[in-house]
């Protein structure tokens, strides 16, 4: 299992039309070969109310950078999502954890 993990720094006051957006979206990515969940949870911190944490599962790194990336449907997701962010986010892939409790 691979994680995928984002930090989405969302223009501020565009938080509520990301989410709906996100909504239309999601459908996008929960069809494609080997994912497996997505977790989006918005940040509780002071002043940080427009950064949202997005973590997705995949089977293997192959399902997302080469099967999502070069999808019809990906396409779609960013023409949804991708103009709400400043800065882009830089998104990287974890393996199996190493610890837990």
């Amino acid at each position: 299992m691979i994680l995928e993990s984002a930090l989405l720094d969302v223009v501020p006051g565009q938080e509520e039309a990301f989410l709906a957006a996100f909504a239309e979206a999601r459908p996008l990515i929960a069809v494609q070969r080997g994912f497996r969940s997505l977790e989006l949870r918005r940040c509780l911190d002071a002043g940080r109310g427009s950064r949202f944490l997005l973590q997705v599962e995949w089977e293997t790194l192959a399902d997302h950078t080469e099967g999502f990336r070069r999808s019809a449907e990906y396409r779609r997701w960013r023409e949804l999502l991708h103009h709400f962010y400043a800065p882009f986010p830089e998104v990287e892939h974890y393996g199996e954890p190493v610890l837990w409790a």
